[in-house]
């Protein structure tokens, strides 16, 4: 949906306030229909442990009212619980006649157990707001759902399956949201292809159980203990439940599923979460998904039975309330209190250190609400790592999706180069391997600096694109970058786009050094997942020799073709100063560290695009214990 705002400041393009977005930027509601109330005890569930008074209902005044405070801005509305089917058939389709009679309601959900669900509901939802999207929570398959228990502590995943039959019957779509839990961990193609073996099922979205914090088990009404509370206490140690998995294992499951999702083409049908939202923004696009966009608690909002409004329901509660719904006339009311909140103020500080973080662009800082409970056990840097890690392993998987091996690789990152383009990519890789194409002469112009490029000035100049083939080919190729340069095509064969000897610029003091790098543009797919792996195997052999000051770095990066538009993967290999070293140290010993990677290139032998790269060749498939 559109989205305009003003002018943001840097924190603001990562956390965007209620204020600084335009009117046709919608808010989200979560509206808790029947509280905590459920008809299932599963033990995991978060809205259970904020331990607050069930049993009342939503009504439709308080959906007209929400209607009325946001009239001028759209509207995105969720029927969540607890289990919203217990608010009962009359006041669900009271709840959806409030929600259709509002023009600025652009979308409603319902998140469900599916145990209730038949035809007399879907009959209800036809009839009483049609294009209702259906969620289930449903843990891929039966060993999945061993936390999803009745307060009989039984099973629920047989009836959850017959729901899932019933939607297939009467042609309705369903998104999934997969808990990942110990019990899917290393099972990442079963669950997969339990979950799309259901026509009706065009969503999974796979969300971690990041509950190491959880210590007790949930508070039980009443003197008589069901036998789902007697099986969470058994669960939770003094470490945790048995259900938390850790950041780390829960990136490489989702890194395993997405490459069963495309190995098996299910991503022709079903969308999985939040590996598109990886994609999107790798690709420079908005995703609808909070933990990757900069609308985020401020955007969306929890309303419960009693008149509470809060913040997202994923947030600590009582501190993510905001008002009562009764002392809330206008928007902006609802920012006012955003502003005046404690726990939102902690939230957007967490968000500013992401504003020099290389991934920023695409991460999109993640979730205030878990960032919150990382850094309260001293942790946070845990979630930034598994954030880097599904962007690296998603990033891998678009460059060579036939060789979805590479997602397991941990030395190849995602590193953006900024500006990196060039005139017309594929008549570059034509003349490359044809001797007989016709070459204009090349503007060299040599700095004082020794940056070679069109203009001879120091800086990021255009450069003309040279290949071996070409007369000025040696000339054109900064001195110091030309071992690396010459065993890349030469010695492996490769096409090199650009490249950078490294730049002091001593006596510049407004200039910021430049560090060697070379890039490289793979033909095809099985030369770039054959060249990752193989570079990867190159910073295994050279890291324990490099000189203290220098770092191998390895980047996955994109070429844009500024005649078609096309953009082309590529991998870039970076001579970086190492952490803690300082510029003057790092040229210092940087031809050293040249003639280090140089014989590491030269000695690394070409490997099948199957073979695994250097750090995952002993290791085989992604354990799902892999700490």
């Amino acid at each position: 949906m559109p989205v305009t705002r003003t002018s943001p400041t840097d924190l603001e393009s990562l956390y965007a306030p209620l204020s600084s977005t335009g009117l046709d930027t919608a808010v989200s509601v979560i509206l808790k229909l029947r509280g905590e109330t459920c008809d299932i005890d599963c033990l995991y569930c978060f809205e259970k442990r904020k331990e607050s008074p069930g049993g009342a209902r939503i009504n439709a005044a308080q959906v007209h009212r929400l209607g009325s405070i946001f009239s001028g801005r759209p509207l995105s509305v969720e029927l969540h619980g607890g289990e919203p089917l217990t608010a009962g058939r009359a006041r669900i389709a009271e709840i959806l006649d409030a929600l259709a009679a509002q023009p600025n309601v652009v979308r409603v959900s319902l998140q469900t157990n599916g145990l209730q669900l038949d035809d007399a509901w879907l009959d209800l939802f036809d009839r009483h707001y049609p294009e209702l999207e259906i969620g289930f929570s449903l843990d891929g398959d039966a060993l999945g759902n061993s936390w999803r228990v009745g307060y009989d502590g039984r099973p629920t995943y047989p009836r959850v399956v017959e729901a899932l039959k019933l939607l297939g019957r009467r042609d309705r779509q369903v998104g999934i949201i997969c808990a990942v839990t110990p019990y899917v961990l290393g099972r990442a193609f079963e669950v997969m292809d339990n979950l799309a073996a259901f026509p009706a099922v065009t969503t999974v979205n796979l969300v971690p159980c990041f509950d190491a914090t959880v210590t007790r088990s949930t508070a039980v009404v009443g003197s008589r203990t069901p036998a789902s509370r007697t099986l969470q206490r058994r669960a939770i140690g003094p470490t945790g439940p048995d259900w938390a998995v850790t950041p780390r294992q829960y990136a490489d499951f989702v890194l395993e599923t997405a490459h069963r999702w495309v190995a098996s083409g299910t991503f022709r049908r079903v969308k999985l979460e939040p590996v598109v939202s990886v994609i999107r923004r790798l690709k420079g696009l908005r995703t609808r998904s909070c933990h990757f966009s900069d609308l985020k608690c401020d955007h969306i909002l929890t309303l419960y039975p009693d008149d509470r409004l809060g913040s997202c329901d994923e947030l600590p509660w009582p501190q993510a309330g905001l008002a009562s719904l009764g002392d809330v006339h206008t928007e902006a009311d609802v920012a006012d209190a955003q502003d005046s909140s404690p726990l939102l103020r902690q939230a957007r500080s967490l968000v500013t250190k992401c504003m020099t973080c290389d991934y920023r662009d695409t991460c999109g800082a993640g979730c205030p609400a878990v960032r919150l409970r990382f850094a309260a056990a001293g942790d946070e840097d845990a979630y930034c790592a598994h954030r880097m890690r599904l962007i690296d392993g998603v990033a891998a998987l678009l460059a060579q999706p036939d060789h979805p091996s590479g997602v397991r690789c941990s030395r190849l990152r995602w590193r953006p180069v900024h500006p990196n383009d060039m005139h017309h990519v594929a008549a570059f890789l034509a003349r490359w391997d044809d001797p007989a194409a016709l070459r204009p002469p090349a503007r060299l112009q040599a700095s004082a600096h020794g940056n070679i490029n069109t203009v001879g000035l120091p800086g990021v100049h255009e450069a003309d694109d040279l290949d071996p083939h070409h007369p000025q080919w040696y000339e054109g190729i900064e001195p110091g970058v030309r071992p690396v340069v010459e065993v890349l095509t030469a010695g492996w064969g490769t096409v090199t786009y650009d490249s950078c000897q490294g730049h002091a610029y001593d006596g510049v003091p407004e200039a910021e050094p430049r560090f060697l790098s070379v890039g490289i543009l793979p033909r095809d797919r099985v030369e770039h997942a054959r060249t990752a792996a193989r570079l990867c195997r190159v910073a295994g052999r050279a890291e324990s020799s490099l000189p203290r000051t220098c770092s191998l770095v390895l980047g996955r990066s994109e070429l844009t073709c500024r005649t078609t538009g096309r953009v082309y993967p590529t991998l870039d290999l970076h001579l970086a100063p190492a952490a803690e070293a300082t510029s003057t140290e790092y040229f210092r010993d940087l031809d050293r560290a040249v003639k280090v990677l140089t014989e590491a290139l030269a000695e690394t032998p070409p490997a099948p695009p199957s073979t695994n790269c250097g750090c995952t060749a002993d290791a085989g498939p992604t354990d799902g214990g892999q700490q």
